[in-house]
Parts: C-alpha cells; structure tokens; sequence
C-alpha cells in the first residue's frame, strides 16, 4: 500500500473483544490519519467507523483494514473465492456481505457497513479472506474481472477531496446456537436494518404479479409464439413444450436474421424443467376457464412421459439436428426441425462439457426432478395414474444405486448404466430423499422412506458441517474454475470449497421433509442452517451501484457473478415454509421478496428501471416483447447504467415460465399470507 502508515486500532478498553480479536490494523489515505470511531451496540455486536478529511484529492491503488482473530479457525465462510493474494471479494458480490470464522467455541465475523455504501464513494469497497495468514481483510480499490468470475485489485483508485468515511460491524458469539448456525446473526441484522423496510416498502416490485404472469404467456404462446412454443408427433403422439432457450434475433422486431443461440430443444432438468412450468401454464388454465392453456399443459406433460425408460432411467433433454445457413453473408445457426428428434442428456456435465446431448451421461438429479414433478402433478392437479407409475418405476431403480453409505451417485454411464465416481458422494443426493420421502408418503413403501433418511442423515454429518456444496452447477456450467483440479477438495487460502447454493436449497428441502415426515426436531435444526446459508446468496439490501431493482434476488456461487438469478423463483417457497414452521416473519418476508424478485428482469412497462436498461441494449424492443426476461443481471461481474449487465435470452423454464408457475403454485397454495402482502 503507497505512501500509507500502519496503524493499530486501541482495544484495550474492550475486553471481550480480546478473546476474539489479536489485532485491528489499518492504512492511511494518503498522509491522513482517520477518526476512529468505536460504538458498542450490544454485548455481541460493535461498530467501528473510520473518516478521513482529505485536504485535496489522493491517488491510492489500495487501502485496506486488517483483522487478526484471536484464535486459529477451523470453519471459515465468505461470499467469494479469493485463491490467490491478488484476488479479491469485490462489492458486486455484496448481497449480504459478511466474512466469519469460528472454531469449536467461537465465532467472530465482520460485516460491511451498508449505511455507508448507500451513501456511495469514489472507490469500490472489498474484502478477502485469508485463512492461511489467519486475516481478514475489508478494503478499498477499483477491480477487474479475470476468471469467470474472480475479482482482482486493479490500479487507480482515486479520492477527491472531502470526507471518505469506512466502517464495519463485528460480532462475537460463544453461544452454542451459533457455532451451530453463524449466519443467522448477520441475516437477522441486515434484514431489521435495511431489508425488511425496503420490502414492507414495497421493494422490489410494488404492482400485480399476476399482470407479469399474463405478460410471460401472451410472450410465449402469441408474440413470440413461433420461436418458443414447439408442438409436434412423436412416436404417433402430439405433444408440446416451450423451446429451451430463445434470444433477441428471435424477436419479432430484430431487424436482421434470426441466429439460435443453442440447439433447439426441450428439457426436463435441474434447472429447465419444461414439466415444472407445465404446472403453472395448467394452473394458468384453471382459473382463467382457458383450454387452451390446459391442453398445452398436457401437451407437455405428455412429452414428459414420453422419455424412453431404461430400468426405470430416463432422459433429460429431447433435441434436435441443427445446421450452419449462409444469408448474406453471415452463418447462421438454425434448427433441422422436429423429425430429426433425439433424446439425450445434458451437455453440463463432467465428461464431456458442453459437448453433446446424445452420449451424455444420464444425471440422477434431472429423473429425480422430473420425478418429483410428475408426482407434484399427480397429487395436486390430475391423478393421472401413469404419472405415479413412471416416477415409482424411477425410484425402484433409484434405492438400487444408493451406495452402502447412503449417497445416491451424481451420474450414470449412458452405456452401461454404471455409476461414475465423479461427485458420488454429493449433496445433489438430498434432491432424491425429498422424492422418495413424497412417494414414501402416498405408496405406503417403508423402504422408499429408509432409504432417504438414510441419504439425509450421511449429508447432514458429511456435507452440511465443512459447506461442501459442489453440483452439476458448480464446476460445469459457466464458471468452469477449480473443474480440473479442485473437485472435492477445499482452496487451501480460503479455507473453503467452491460452492453453488443450489445444492444448499436442495438440502434445505430435503430436511424439512425429513422433519415433517419422522417429526424429529434435529432435521428442522440443521434444515434452519442450511437455509441461513443460502440466504447469504440472497440480496438484504438495494446497493446503488446495481442498476435494477435487486431486493431478495439471489446469486449463485462463490465464483460468480449473477444477481437476480432466475432460481429465486424456486427457492421463494421453500424459505416461505421454514417461515411458517418456525413462525418467523423475517422468513415470509424474504420469501415473498424472493417471489417478486422473480419477475423483476421481465421486459415490461411496469418494471420501469429494467425496461430503461434493456431498451439502452436493444433499443428495437416494444410491446411485442413485452416478457422477454434474463435469467439474470451481471452475470460477468461488471454492470453500469449503460445496460451492461442486461443478457440477451430467455430460457422460459429458467425465467418468465419459471416465475409463472412459481406465483401461482404459491397464490394456490399460500393465498391468504399472499393476499395478506398485497400479492
């Protein structure tokens, strides 16, 4: 750090703090010295405020505060990988921004203080982690985006003359409930603070979901009908589902060509599960008295149990030939059409990455999900029989692969059906303990319901306690990082593995239903911890610097960048139940939050800020594309009020589709708390 003196923060007048803290370092700007101020606001909580008076504007690459824990940690958490000494957690991956570390009696962590940051500042904010050193560190420099996504300190910062004022919130704990559960502090915190009023302000939509409900099928069955809606024989069958994924040249109004982003095709998986927002066009169909809504349902649906089963296995993905055209002068992807169909799985998978759909292994995750949502539709909308049939000839199959530990394995062979070892021992096993303990409860079958619980209880000692929280999503989406070397083991600097927080939904699921279903109060306990931690992806507060409405929206992982991202819509009800179970209204509230978010990035009228940024990025948009919807905003990690961050498709299972069938699954299911908040 330039020019700076080191200087040490006096806690001698504060006791407690010595068991927990060694020392609190920190630089100058420049030759200015701050004024410190320290501020105990409870016996566990203290805030510290640094201000500097800068005569006349100051060049610094970088100002940091230190913060050396008392003791060794064994548990370190924070918001993102730092792996190396240049990386850095940036203020884009502040959704609710803590550093923590404890061991078997301690718990200390540091967060930002947002009051500041809303006050905006010349130079980004950041922190690091570093566990190796045993510091921590909250700091200030501008940034750039290197691996997708890592941060990195970039020179130039810069301070213009005035006040810049730095601070932060450290908490202590010994208590044991928060050894067990270190976020639920520092979510409580945020919440009271800034995001339960935003919300109670109407944050982050104040308007009739339903009317964003009404935009997403016009958009998907009338004005874009003809790129996303996708009707054909199979098999001497007619059947139906929305494209995976369009993008603006399909745009009725794009002036040139239309060039496909990916293959065509249909997907009943993890994320793009045509059968999921199947639900919801179905329910859309009940109570507008529309058929043709329901008929496209059950079109749908019947794609769905068209998936050839092999000993009870099935596909994910059914897709078509595709081919390079030639018009003037550009080569353009473009769909042979449905007659060269072919069934296959997803191409986001360890052995051969985006690759090829045909040979791809088949993913036990995507049958679980599809199987979970045959039975949703089964119990909740038609008892169609071969619903329930299909989903129990899966999981005949499934307890078969089940491992003497109790894991279910992450993919199977496409050949011989053998299980592979990569990721055998994941949490994407607790998505199949949620099924099997669902159809345990209608068949009757005791060894549909051992066997998950015996699945729950190997994640919960093996996965939960360390955050192992790698999937399909982790090392194989976009943010290839740490695929080569890093899976299974820990980024030694960060004390901490690559995580993706849809395995922690999946967990947190997973133990409310072993929680209701033996009525055993440890699964509700460590179902609470894993919530907590997912909720630390989620958005407490509105930052300035993002440029669309961000209250409730969730990240992805810890080497990402997104915000808004479309799983909110999925993970909203979960967090609404542990709400109702556990009677805690910061809970509805950050549900309800998570349901509106959902539909913040729709093209539309009524999202006025978001409409403004996508018409800086495709100014030929009008109401003819009134629902197109990103999945998410910021996904590089670098957004401006130019439009940079807004993406250019839809993926209607992953988007509008997704959020549809999410509002109104919870309208029927939650219409009193719903009606109670406006919604």
């Amino acid at each position: 750090m330039e020019n700076e003196q080191k200087l040490v923060l006096d806690l001698e007048g504060d006791h407690d703090l010595g068991q927990y803290v060694n020392q609190i370092s920190y630089g100058t700007i420049g030759p200015v010295r701050p004024e410190v101020e320290q501020e105990r606001l409870g016996p566990n909580v203290l805030r510290i405020r640094l201000t500097f008076q800068l005569e006349q504007p100051v060049r610094q690459d970088d100002w940091r505060l230190t913060v050396e824990p008392a003791f060794t940690p064994t548990f370190h958490w924070a918001p993102h990988l730092t792996p190396t000494d240049d990386h850095i957690i940036d203020q884009h991956s502040f959704r609710s921004p803590a550093l923590i570390v404890q061991d078997e009696q301690r718990t200390l962590m540091l967060m930002p203080d947002l009051d500041l940051m809303l006050q905006g500042q010349d130079v980004r904010w950041y922190m690091d982690n570093d566990a190796v050193r045993n510091v921590l560190t909250l700091g200030m420099s501008q940034y750039e985006v290197k691996e997708h996504v890592l941060y990195r300190r970039k020179p130039g910062a810069q301070y213009t003359a005035g006040t810049v004022a730095f601070g932060f919130y450290l908490f202590t704990f010994d208590e044991p409930e928060v050894l067990q559960n270190p976020w639920r502090p520092v979510l409580q915190l945020m919440w009271e603070k800034w995001g339960g009023p935003l919300f109670q302000e109407g944050a982050p939509l104040q308007l009739p979901l339903m009317k964003l409900v009404q935009y997403t099928y016009r958009w998907a069955f009338e004005t874009w009908g003809e790129s996303v809606w996708q009707q054909f024989r199979l098999d001497g069958k007619e059947v139906g589902a929305a494209a995976f994924i369009v993008n603006y040249t399909q745009s009725p109004n794009y002036p040139g060509p239309v060039n496909e982003r990916e293959f065509l095709s249909i997907w009943n998986q993890a994320w793009f599960s045509s059968l999921r927002s199947a639900h919801g066009v179905y329910r859309y169909g009940l109570e507008t008295k529309d058929e043709s809504m329901l008929e496209r349902a059950r079109l749908t649906k019947e794609l769905a149990l068209s998936a050839p089963q092999r000993e009870g296995l099935f596909p994910a993905v059914i897709a078509t030939e595709m081919e390079q055209v030639e018009e003037n002068g550009l080569l353009l992807n473009r769909s042979k059409g449905w007659d060269t169909a072919y069934w296959g799985n997803s191409n986001r998978n360890p052995v051969k990455p985006w690759q090829t759909v045909r040979s791809a292994p088949y993913h036990v995750l995507d049958m679980s999900w599809t199987a979970l949502w045959m039975v949703k539709w089964y119990e909740e909308l038609e008892q169609d029989e071969r619903l329930l049939q299909y989903a129990v000839d899966y999981a005949d199959a499934l307890i078969g692969l089940q491992d003497e530990r109790g894991y279910f394995p992450a993919w199977l062979d496409y050949v011989t059906l053998q299980p592979l070892d990569i990721l055998h021992d994941s949490p994407e096993t607790a998505l199949s303990v949620t099924l099997l303990l669902k159809l345990a409860a209608i068949t009757g079958r005791f060894d549909y319901a051992d066997a998950a619980v015996k699945a729950a209880d190997v994640t919960a000692g093996e996965v939960v306690p360390v955050g192992r929280w790698e999937d399909f999503e982790t090392y194989w989406s976009c943010s290839p990082f740490g695929s080569a070397e890093h899976v299974g083991h820990k980024f030694i600097r960060n004390n901490m593995y690559k995580q993706c927080n849809f395995s922690i939904y999946w967990c947190a699921d997973a133990f409310l239903r072993c929680y209701q279903y033996t009525g055993e109060s440890r699964y509700l306990t460590i179902g609470e911890r894993c919530l907590d931690e997912l909720l630390m992806t989620q958005a407490s507060w509105q930052p300035p610097y993002i440029h669309v409405n961000a209250l409730g929206g969730f990240g992805v992982m810890n080497s990402d960048g997104e915000w808004n991202d479309a799983r909110q819509s999925l993970f909203a009800e979960i967090i609404l139940e542990y709400g109702i179970v556990l009677q805690r209204e910061e809970y509805i509230e950050r549900g309800l939050a998570a349901l509106r978010c959902a539909f913040v990035m729709m093209y539309c009228p009524e999202n006025e800020r978001t409409k403004e940024q996508w018409e800086k990025v495709y100014p030929f948009f009008n109401e003819q594309d009134y629902g197109f919807m990103m999945e998410n905003y910021g996904h590089s990690g670098e957004v401006d009020d130019k439009g940079l961050g807004i993406g250019e498709f839809t993926i209607f299972d992953w988007g509008n589709g997704a959020a549809a069938e999410s509002y109104l699954r919870m309208k029927a299911r939650h219409r009193e708390l719903l009606g109670r908040y406006g919604m």
